[in-house]
């Protein structure tokens, strides 16, 4: 049973709340990881030490949680890690999409989209939808959930579960963005691709870009950042994937004649050189 927004909008909170600006010292910040570690070292059934300077502390954290099922966590762990994770992000220095320059309606960028203080960045997802459980892995899946909190793979857990089956690729799924400057994050799950890509790779690439849109349409947003969908592991050449990209958006656009901001969020420069041309070439 696939799922539409409607069917799990009040399964998960979609209400998006103004968070209030925090800093705090090396120490304060030592101590949440000292109490963080221990609630995720009790879960372990691992003795707590915790003589380690404070970034030592950080990517046990960060490792930790990587592994961690999508089981409940107590208010207190939430408040904690709420604290370090929002205290990171503004420390981290968020990117405001009015500050970037738009052609139109489309923008490019080349950065960490878990800076972007868009309505929604899009999330390059696997079919789980839970994240990357591997630890301090370098994807973009893990960089998201890593930044934003358990609560996405909680409440990605929480629409899995009632959808009863793996997500298909080409659609999306929304969350909140928890910790992130992003309001919210758009899961997508786009093609793999094997020796070169096939005309229904290209069909579902697509759509992993027009399901985003429509999702962030529904929920009557305003600005929405793409990542290199389907480039990376899953094999999409990066020329082609952004071409199918650039065309989605636009004719998207075009068709829907709905007021968005589309920022192309590119990694390597490679990215973005081709995006710049494709951008260049289409006025």
């Amino acid at each position: 049973m696939m799922l539409s927004l409607a069917d799990y909008r009040n399964v998960i909170p979609l209400q998006y709340e103004q968070k209030p600006p925090i800093t705090l010292t090396e120490g304060e910040k030592s101590a949440i990881c000292d109490e963080m570690l221990g609630v995720l070292l009790e879960e372990r059934n691992e003795i707590a030490a915790f003589s380690y300077p404070y970034q030592v502390k950080r990517d046990l954290i960060w490792g930790y949680l990587n592994e961690r099922m999508p089981n409940p966590v107590g208010a207190r762990f939430l408040e904690l890690q709420d604290r370090l994770f929002w205290a990171e992000t503004l420390e981290r220095g968020p990117v405001s999409v009015d500050s970037l320059e738009f052609n139109g309606n489309i923008a490019l960028w080349q950065g960490d989209i878990t800076l972007l203080g868009a309505d929604a960045i899009v999330n390059a997802a696997n079919n789980a939808l839970l994240g990357c459980f591997i630890p301090h892995h370098k994807c973009i899946d893990n960089a998201i959930h890593s930044r934003a909190g358990v609560q996405v793979r909680l409440d990605c857990s929480k629409i899995m579960g009632l959808q009863g089956e793996p997500e298909p690729a080409g659609c999306a799924k929304i969350t909140l963005g928890y910790n992130l400057p992003a309001k919210y994050i758009i899961h997508t799950v786009g093609p793999m691709v094997g020796l070169s890509p096939s005309d229904e790779n290209g069909r579902v690439l697509r759509n992993c870009y027009v399901s985003s849109l429509n999702l962030a349409k529904e929920m009557g947003l305003k600005s929405i950042a793409f990542c290199c969908i389907s480039t990376g592991i899953f094999g999409y050449p990066n020329d082609e994937a952004a071409e199918i990209a650039v065309g989605a958006v636009k004719s998207w656009l075009l068709e829907t004649g709905y007021d968005m901001r589309v920022i192309f969020d590119v990694y390597l420069d490679k990215d973005l050189a081709i995006y710049r041309d494709i951008l260049k070439s289409i006025g």
